[in-house]
């Protein structure tokens, strides 16, 4: 196993909730060398150094500053969030029989049928308030902790034949017996080193605990919780952190685009415009200056696509189809629903060419419409050439997905070649894309 594909791996271990991936990512920047401004600080920002801030601890954008010679900012954006089911804020569930059950919701569009019979536990951040405080802590019980059982077929002969699953009955997980009732909030109280009575609020997701593996006939496919978008999330950073980068180079992982993106700290929030205003004010550029850089600046939209699945090929395009490890995906939509474009489209492809990286391009079949992506709802904040882009992938939305091994290198390089690649305008309808200073 390679070590890229290992650490992807950990990484989709250890990324059990937003708070969670956003935090690791957070390490990896500190090791590199990359300092931390929080967003109610000053901040004093110097060329030819690192920088991240995060918002919400779920969403986080990292910068660094050549000494010379840039001319914009080259950006690449992914989405630390995925489906999965959130506690409600009294969770507990004791009616009847002998069971203490958790009262979920769901968060986001899932396979719901492949959350049963799976050990799930519970992850996210619990909120407390005392002597005049308020205090967030980061919790994750990390053990088999609950089940969601199905029924048995004996009793639902229909299961097999398009069953429609209902969230609030069907989709409960059972966590112990009526004895148990009080110990999750009492765990999480432990966990977090605080009382349960000072617990004020709390944000909690249901993950599966099975641990991602590696499989085929020649070990080229790999299946993990969290693909769709962690699997970009890692391999975007890994390549701008490799990267020597040409322009203010920007890595941003974004949370909610499960749920359309429209909070304080999604893509269609304030937050990537907020960062690009205050480096141009701690530059000393004016916003003219800064208006002029948005102009040659370009965006990389990075959130994983639809292999064709073997079982429904007629489910793919009829000539726009892709596959496991044959490269990254470039991504359309005559609606709009992805932000590429022929220029878009004829920019990335000329870094890849550059680069010797394959590429292979995704369409929605015309009658199936598809979903839609976090580089749209940006671009309606901060108006600059995108692209969206991803990594082929099956079981999208599952708790448990499948992509191929080889394209984990491939996005990597291809973000390194992106970032070592500065992109700016030769005139007004005329791009330079160039190693070499624009």
């Amino acid at each position: 196993m390679s070590e890229e594909l290992k650490g992807l791996l950990e990484f989709l271990q250890e990324g059990k909730t937003s708070f969670h991936a956003v935090n690791k990512i957070a390490e990896l920047l500190k090791e590199e060398g990359y300092q931390e401004l929080a967003e109610h600080q000053t901040w004093k920002i110097e060329a030819g150094a690192k920088y991240f801030t995060t918002r919400n601890n779920s969403s986080l954008i990292a910068f660094e500053i050549p000494r010379s010679g840039y001319k914009g900012f080259q950006i690449v954006a992914s989405h630390s969030d995925s489906p999965t089911f959130k506690l409600k804020e009294k969770e507990e569930i004791i009616e009847g029989g002998k069971y203490t059950r958790i009262n979920v919701e769901g968060y986001g569009g899932m396979i719901v049928s492949a959350w049963f019979d799976r050990p799930l536990s519970v992850a996210g951040r619990i909120v407390t308030a005392k002597d005049n405080q308020v205090t967030v802590s980061y919790v994750d019980i990390n053990r088999d902790l609950m089940m969601i059982p199905n029924l048995a077929i004996h009793m639902n002969r229909d299961v097999n034949n398009g069953y429609k699953y209902n969230l609030k009955k069907d989709l409960i997980p059972v966590i112990g017996s009526e004895a148990t009732s009080g110990d999750l909030l009492k765990e999480l109280a432990s966990l977090a080193k605080v009382s349960p009575l000072d617990i004020v609020g709390k944000d909690l997701y249901l993950y599966n605990r099975e641990e991602g593996k590696v499989w085929g006939a020649r070990n080229e496919y790999f299946s993990a919780p969290r693909i769709d978008n962690l699997e970009c999330a890692y391999t975007t950073l890994l390549g701008f952190l490799k990267a020597k980068k040409q322009n203010i180079s920007l890595y941003c992982v974004f949370d909610n685009e499960e749920v359309g993106s429209a909070t304080k700290q999604g893509a269609g929030s304030t937050f990537l415009a907020d960062v690009l205003t205050r480096i141009t004010i701690a530059l000393g550029l004016s916003k003219e200056e800064e208006l002029r850089m948005l102009a040659d600046s370009f965006m990389v939209s990075a959130d994983n696509a639809h292999a064709l699945h073997p079982n429904y090929p007629e489910k793919a395009d009829t000539t726009n189809r892709v596959y496991l490890n044959e490269g990254i995906v470039i991504k359309h939509n005559a609606n709009q629903k992805y932000t590429t474009d022929g220029v878009s489209r004829g920019i990335f492809k000329g870094i890849m060419n550059q680069a010797k990286i394959k590429v292979q391009d995704y369409a929605n079949p015309s009658d199936m419409p598809g979903g839609s992506t976090l580089g749209n709802i940006s671009n309606t904040k901060v108006s600059l050439n995108t692209i969206d882009i991803g990594l082929p992938q099956l079981a999208m939305h599952s708790p448990y997905e499948s992509a191929g091994v080889a394209d984990v290198k491939t996005m990597i390089e291809a973000m390194k070649a992106f970032f070592e690649t500065q992109v700016c305008h030769k005139s007004n309808n005329d791009y330079n894309i160039s190693m070499f200073l624009c």
